[in-house]
């Protein structure tokens, strides 16, 4: 997600929610490399689910940005094999798998997806450009290049978009690895894997947690479980917390421990690279480390970071997560562009935050409530923000000319010579070369030349030597940038200093052109030698003064922020380095802007930090006319009011709308949201695009022949209706940004109406092959012949319903961990068959059926709403903050050292810092309906044989052990949970309860006692519970009504609802 930086912040501010990853050596006998034994421990902690957010594997296996290439999709997609099994065998989880691939996106993402996808296009012909170009280079020193080499293209990773016939490959190939691991591997064996590939709608992230969310409406869903999920994206930190489900962590890869040198490799590189050459390449990319990020330890930092006291209701951490998520929104998400005032880079979230604990006190209630918004209190939040916007962005200019100078000092830092030995250029330029006028008085505003400047335009320099008027024009133009810096700073002295500057800058010409003639033979010989390198400085360190200590830290600011900006992990769905899902923006050894039919940057003309900026903000940016300046923002404003309650709706509830966007570039100011309490949002679900559809609508017309020709003709043809939306050129707006990519793609936004009329016009001249990567499917489920329920699932759906197509056999998750639907599988499946590979080279072998089963998979249907809370029967982690890490928020110990110590500041720290995972504190057990049979399940797993509803005499292990006291569950019973129904039936069997009255563990003639807090209390059944008689009867009406759960009281109506 688009929030750049904010791993790296995150880490930095709370750094022992990172761990690495512990990876077990293969063995090696007599040569030959054994596979790890995936059944064997996991030194890591044991984990059940694991989520495989799979564009973010696809793509760093297709296009490498830091070794060559693959040299087709076959070589891609058993790289994709190769990688997948290292992530599986790091995490091992035990009972489900999930592979999420990128399917139709909605709407408001498909704006993001559209500007990278032509930006990615973009980029291809610019390296292909370069390829020739390098290939004639060859050609003219004698080279011969193999007619293979010349005629290979630059791989569209455009590709990596659902409907192409890349994702429909990449879709069987998945299919058919999952099955090979469960029909080779004895480590799978109780493996159950959903596959939701490109043709089930949905970002993969939100389909993994559409399926979390299905678990928990599942009665019998242990509240212990726990979960992982892989991918670089940010807003996995984000769609972690806003499960509310704390035994959670992130796997990804250790992007700044792989070091910010490592090279990028062009073609000029891979083509130049000897076999010896790749095969280091290749073993140091298979070695490259991994970290878990722990949502639990986050959690606990979260807890003290975000307690308010003298709240006016009682604080709840859950809701306080929810309305941190909320807050972070602001500061970047793939859907709207973040506020001109926030950038995590410069702490935005602490603000944010700081502002939030002085609001909420004056509130009724916190912003969020199961991603809803409370647009009142978010009105005061935004009206604080916007009262500080002029001060931010004078305060971002002061920083921005200090990173400057910084920079400038760095520069003459790390270039002290300009020759690598003594007989050549003895003189050090250590200073800046200074001008002098012809009084002998230095001139100022005269040509700061630095050291790497004199090495950067030596060749103008040599040229200026004989008269060259454009070598001067460059020089004096690198002069003049130098120059600005300090006008900045000194804007009472600019004219007095420019004036003089001239003066001097004539004079100063023709000595310098004297001195650069007597030395043009000598610097014609040095051109075609090797490039200077710079002398190791063996200055011994001086102690740093405070001010020293200020620059340093400025200086290592930018050494991370640039690397920031090249292992931007929010770019999109996971790439290494840059990591966004399409190629790199800036390619190297070409101009990032070339391609495009200009580049701008109306940054410089809005000029935030002066008075005024807030009509010329609307003037540049949106092209309008003063006087419209007021009904343009009310409108922006309500657009982005909407987009922030449909981000949040998205990450709680769903996709709220499939057909809403935000229909502009740039946002508003936070003192643009006035009079907004008011506003009504409300949204119409609508339906996914079609996969042609959304290729229509995002990809670039150089991009085209991914589609059936039918379409090609539509992107091209100056005659089409929809023609405009597939501009060749395009602006780019650096909007104040530096690197290409950051840059806003100034596109056409889609018509959908017309875009749809025109693309389903042609549906009835594609072929049956074409019509088959248009549709919508359903996740499939694949298990072992050896799962728990793989007699059931077969004896069901090819056995006694084989002839019903529709049928559905429902499964909960106490046996296996999983529960839903699953019906035959729509493909055909035959018990006693073969597959094939789909892929030719790597030599796998042909499957029997018989070893596995595949089949529909339907999640459970959700609740109307899904409730932000933490499940009754959560056990806690250990915690892992002590006093000092709880000071450090307190005090803001971090945020004091925030640039110390290198790329992060938890450093080598981090290698020692493990963190236990899974349930190891007392539960935090309360009775509800349903939920605490995978409650028993786990406490039987952990006390051994203990008899639990033996009439009250087997049970020792609840009173003696805490589980009634402290919370005053039943302290005052004879029994414990499960043997209040006086019935010789344990909660192993199917009869719950039997003798108990009558109902689902609840009534037991009223023995939840006077403890707890008005759940039958003196033995009288509250109107609230259900008197049915079964687990299918009617469910608790009014779950919050009580008084045991205050924080939510009258909030909340029913989990059940």
């Amino acid at each position: 997600m688009g929030v750049p930086s904010f791993f790296r912040w995150l880490s930095r501010k709370y750094p022992k929610i990172i761990s690495p990853v512990l990876e077990d050596a293969p063995q090696v006998v007599d040569g030959v490399q054994l596979p790890i034994d995936y059944s064997a421990p996991n030194q890591n902690g044991e984990l059940d689910n694991l989520y495989l957010d799979m564009n973010g594997i696809v793509h760093p296996c297709s296009h490498p940005e830091n070794k060559p290439p693959p040299e087709n999709e076959d070589e891609m997609l058993l790289a994709v094999f190769e990688y997948t099994n290292r992530v599986l065998n790091m995490a091992r989880p035990r009972k489900v798998l999930m592979i999420a691939v990128d399917g139709v996106a909605p709407r408001a993402k498909m704006n993001q997806q559209r500007a990278r996808r032509f930006r990615s296009a973009r980029d291809a012909k610019i390296q292909d450009e370069a390829r020739e170009e390098i290939m004639r280079e060859k050609e003219e020193i004698g080279e011969h290049i193999d007619e293979s080499v010349r005629n290979k293209k630059t791989w569209d990773s455009n590709a990596i978009t659902p409907g192409t016939p890349f994702m429909d490959k990449l879709a069987a190939a998945l299919r058919y690895w999952t099955a090979f691991k469960l029909a080779t591997d004895p480590g799978w064996k109780n493996l159950q894997i959903i596959i939701s590939d490109a043709t089930v709608p949905g970002e993969g992230e939100h389909k993994i947690m559409n399926f979390i969310r299905s678990q928990r409406a599942d009665p019998e869903y242990n509240p212990n479980t726990t979960h992982c999920i892989y991918g670089l994206d940010a807003d996995l930190i984000f769609l972690g917390l806003a499960t509310h489900e704390p035994h959670f962590k992130i796997l990804r890869e250790d992007v700044f421990a792989q070091g910010n040198n490592r090279k990028r490799h062009n073609f000029k590189d891979n083509i130049n690279m000897t076999e010896e050459e790749k095969q280091i390449i290749m073993k140091e990319d298979s070695q490259k480390p991994f970290l878990w990020l722990h949502i639990s330890v986050l959690r606990e930092y979260l807890s003290a970071e975000l307690w308010v006291q003298r709240l006016p209701f009682p604080f709840d951490l859950e809701r306080a997560i929810d309305d941190w998520v909320f807050m972070c929104f602001f500061c970047g998400n793939d859907f709207l562009p973040h506020l001109p005032s926030l950038d995590v880079r410069e702490n935005s979230i602490d603000i944010l935050l700081d502002i939030w604990k002085v609001v909420l006190p004056n509130l009724k209630d916190y912003m969020t409530c199961d991603g809803e918004l409370n647009l009142a209190s978010v009105e005061k939040l935004l009206y604080q923000l916007g009262s500080r916007e002029g001060d931010i962005f004078k305060t971002r200019h002061i920083q921005e000319i200090r990173k400057q100078e910084a920079l400038q000092r760095r520069k003459l830092g790390n270039q002290k010579n300009l020759s690598q030995g003594q007989d050549r250029h003895p003189t050090q330029f250590n200073e800046q070369l200074q001008l002098y006028d012809t009084n002998g008085n230095l001139a100022k505003g005269s040509w700061n030349l630095t050291t790497s400047d004199m090495v950067k335009f030596k060749k103008e320099l040599m040229l200026a030597n004989e008269g060259d008027e454009e070598a001067i024009k460059v020089i004096k133009a690198q002069s003049d940038l130098n120059n600005k810096l300090e006008n900045e700073i000194n804007k009472e002295k600019e004219e007095e200093a420019i004036n003089q500057g001239n003066i001097a800058n004539f004079s100063a010409v023709d000595t310098m052109k004297k001195k650069l003639t007597e030395r043009k033979r000598q610097l014609e010989q040095e051109e075609n030698e090797d490039k200077m390198k710079n002398e190791k400085d063996t200055k011994k360190p001086k102690t740093e003064s405070k001010e020293d200590e200020l620059t340093n830290d400025i200086e290592a600011e930018i050494v991370a922020e640039v690397a920031d900006e090249l292992n931007d992990e929010e770019g999109e769905d996971g790439e290494s380095g840059q990591n966004t899902e399409d190629t790199n923006d800036v390619v190297p050894g070409i101009s990032p802007f070339e391609g495009t039919s200009g580049v701008i940057d109306t940054d410089e003309s809005v000029r935030l930090y002066e008075p005024g900026y807030h009509s010329r903000y609307y003037t540049s940016k949106f092209n309008i006319a003063e006087e419209n300046i007021t009904p343009l923002s009310r409108k922006v404003v309500r657009s982005y009011i909407e987009g922030v309650s449909w981000v949040l709706l998205y990450y709680y509830q769903g996709c709220a709308s499939w057909n809403w966007y935000y229909p502009y570039h740039y946002a508003p100011f936070a003192s643009d949201f006035t009079n907004i309490a008011d506003m009504e949002i409300n949204f119409e679900l609508g339906e996914p695009f079609l996969p042609y559809e959304q290729l229509m609508s995002v990809l670039p017309a150089a991009s085209g022949n991914m589609l059936p020709k039918v379409f090609q003709s539509l992107m091209r043809n100056p005659d089409s209706e929809i023609v405009d939306f597939y501009p060749v050129e395009f602006l780019i707006d650096m909007n104040g940004k530096k690197m290409s990519w950051q840059g806003i793609a100034l596109l056409p936004f889609i018509d959908e109406e017309r875009l749809l009329k025109s693309v389903r016009s042609q549906y009835k001249v594609l072929t049956d092959s074409e019509k088959s990567r248009n549709v919508r499917n359903q996740e499939i489920v694949l298990i072992s012949n050896k799962n728990v329920n793989y007699d059931k699932f077969v004896k069901e759906l090819y056995t006694e319903n084989l002839e019903n197509p529709n049928f559905e056999q429902y499964f909960s998750h106490f046996n296996s961990g999983l529960s839903g639907y699953v019906g035959k599988d729509k493909e055909g499946f035959d018990l006693n068959s073969k597959i094939l590979c789909p892929i030719q080279a790597g030599s796998l072998p042909t499957l029997s059926t018989n070893l596995f089963l595949k089949m529909s998979y339907r999640m459970l249907p959700l609740p109307t709403k899904n409730k932000s809370i933490i499940l009754n029967g959560f056990v806690a982690s250990e915690p892992m903050l002590t006093s000092y890490d709880l000071d450090s928020i307190l005090y803001k110990y971090n945020d004091r050292n925030f640039y110390r110590n290198g790329n992060r500041n938890f450093g080598d720290d981090m290698k020692q810092n493990i963190v236990p995972v899974g349930p190891r504190g007392v539960t935090q057990y309360k009775p509800r309906v349903g939920g605490y049979r995978a409650f028993f399940h786990f406490e039987q797993m952990n006390n051994g044989h203990n008899n639990y509803n033996n009439n009250g005499t087997g049970n020792t292990s609840y009173e003696n052990n805490g589980y009634n006291r402290g919370q005053q569950f039943n302290q005052h019973q004879g029994g414990s949970y499960g043997r209040y129904n006086n019935s010789n039936r344990n909660y192993q069997s199917d009869n719950y309860n039997a003798n108990s009255g009558g109902s689902y563990n609840f009534r037991n003639n009223g023995n939840y006692n006077n403890r707890n807090r008005g759940y039958n209390n003196n033995g009288q059944e509250r109107n609230d519970r259900n008197t049915s008689g079964h687990r299918g009867g009617s469910r608790q009406q009014s779950r919050y009504n009580g008084n045991w759960n205050q924080p939510h009281s009258g909030n909340y109506k029913s989990r059940y609802q």
